[in-house]
């Protein structure tokens, strides 16, 4: 029995009338690269053709276009024989926003201070020994970089350490205070 299939090929089968939708045969010849495509090529773009990066993100931070990077910095030692310090930070430029995470000896002792005209601080214990004490810049306000005066009392209240630091987004300031 021969039935026209709706392209007009003519097939011989007993019990389906399955129309042809291949129109070249396929090689099965393993040397000759494979004709098969899942994409056109037309719609191929290389990995990343569309990627615009923020320059405000990472360690590499832009200053306003200078490509001006403020590093970690170390603020110096102390000594203290009393039983605590107190701790006191500022904006010493303008105030924009700026906020720091304070750690003590490896401890995060203030999360999330931020910085204003005014002093703002907190009471720190001291250990016997070497007391390590870092700022890390949180972000640097609406004005790069974080910039700030940090002050330290002894347990009298007499000021016995003054300093500013400039830094990049992630960058840390730390001192060093020795409890005697």
């Amino acid at each position: 029995m021969k039935k026209e299939d709706p392209i007009g090929n003519i097939k011989k089968s007993p019990l389906l009338n399955i129309p042809s939708v291949i129109k070249e045969p396929i090689s099965l010849d393993l040397r000759r690269p494979n004709p098969v495509k899942m994409v056109p090529d037309e719609e191929l773009v290389q990995a990343g053709a569309g990627l615009k990066i923020d320059p405000r993100i990472g360690p590499g931070e832009r200053l306003g276009g200078s490509g001006q990077y403020f590093p970690d910095q170390y603020l110096g030692d102390v000594k203290s024989a009393g039983k605590f310090i107190g701790i006191v930070c500022r904006d010493h430029e303008y105030v924009d926003g700026d906020r720091v995470k304070i750690w003590v000896n490896e401890v995060v002792v203030e999360y999330n201070l931020l910085l204003t005209a005014g002093f703002k601080g907190i009471n720190v214990d001291l250990q016997s020994g070497f007391n390590k004490i870092e700022f890390e810049a949180l972000n640097h306000g609406s004005s790069a970089p974080n910039t700030a005066q940090v002050d330290i009392y002894d347990d009298k209240g007499n000021k016995i350490y003054s300093n500013k630091w400039l830094l990049s987004s992630g960058s840390k300031a730390s001192l060093i205070v020795t409890k005697e």
